[in-house]
């Protein structure tokens, strides 16, 4: 997409790159919330 859609339509190819530079920052924060809701849950389940 990236390397292809600026050939296409650049205003689109801006939005995406825009949203994905967003989602690639902020993805080690979603993960640490899915880790530490994961081990939220088993410990109240009395998983290990």
């Amino acid at each position: 997409m990236i390397e292809r859609l600026p050939t296409i339509n650049k205003r689109l190819a801006n939005k995406v790159r825009h949203i994905l530079e967003i989602n690639k920052a902020e993805r080690h924060i979603r993960g640490g919330e899915a880790t530490r809701k994961k081990y939220k849950d088993s410990k109240e389940n009395g998983e290990k």
